[in-house]
């Protein structure tokens, strides 16, 4: 599979005449609990040649193909990119942080060396805090419930912990949140909805947890309140991320793609 993934990749800078910096998994597959017929949630970001971001008439910043029952894929322009960084988007960190990369370029390690200076905890926390809420008020209070609901909840009030605990990025793998953050109360339970969710087809329905549901109702309670009184993080500076993009922009040239 990471052959074709590659091959599609590769496809794509040749039909957009952009070069790919970094392609890495995003979804359950880099969470680490992807179920047997889980799709590949492939993103990327690419730079264009020097020309096209010299031209006055704006060009879409985002590259998407069909989604179909095997491949999800989609990539951000590196001006968009270094945007959102400046904005501290949660997002990013974790495409920079993932375990599985189909293709990489020295971008990537310039990006991580520089990127924890632009992360902001709050900022953060009202992504992380607002999946969870979002997801849990529309699939986790009905009856039966879709096993891997529980963990688009469960993975982002574990996230929000780690940053208030440690006040880094989260990690992308399920298990290392799980093993630091989740009550020991709750481990059991947890590891058999892991079982089950890597065993079974994604649309598996189970009867909802009242112990872990209660957990999971008081966290957001709790991780809303506190940032209610949560200041923000000191300003960000644009100097580094200039320079970022400058250097790329010059690797490549004009009309080098």
């Amino acid at each position: 599979m990471e052959k074709m993934i590659v091959s599609r990749l590769r496809e794509i800078e040749e039909k957009e005449k952009v070069h790919i910096l970094l392609a890495v998994e995003s979804g359950s597959r880099a969470w680490g609990f992807a179920s047997p017929d889980s799709d590949y949630d492939v993103r990327f970001i690419y730079i264009r040649p020097k020309e096209d971001y010299l031209r006055l008439e704006s060009m879409r910043d985002v590259i998407e193909l069909p989604i179909n029952d095997v491949l999800d894929i989609n990539g951000w322009d590196l001006q968009k990119t270094l945007r959102l960084l400046y904005k501290s988007n949660p997002t990013l960190f974790e495409w920079f942080s993932s375990p599985i990369v189909y293709m990489e370029t020295e971008f990537a390690r310039k990006f991580r060396r520089i990127m924890n200076e632009y992360f902001s905890e709050k900022r953060s926390l009202y992504h992380y805090i607002s999946m969870a809420e979002g997801n849990f008020r529309e699939y986790l209070r009905r009856d039966m419930v879709r096993t891997k609901k529980y963990f688009y909840v469960l993975r982002p009030i574990l996230a929000c912990r780690w940053i208030l605990d440690k006040g880094t990025p989260p990690p992308m793998l399920f298990r290392e949140l799980m093993r630091y953050e989740l009550p020991e109360a709750l481990q059991g339970d947890v590891e058999n909805l892991l079982e089950l969710k890597m065993n079974s087809p994604e649309i598996r329905e189970i009867p909802r947890i009242e112990k872990l549901n209660a957990y999971l109702d008081a966290s957001i309670e709790d991780i809303k309140c506190i940032l209610k009184s949560m200041e923000e993080s000191k300003a960000s500076s644009w100097k580094e991320l200039d320079e970022l993009f400058l250097q790329e922009l010059s690797g490549i040239g004009c009309s080098s793609l």
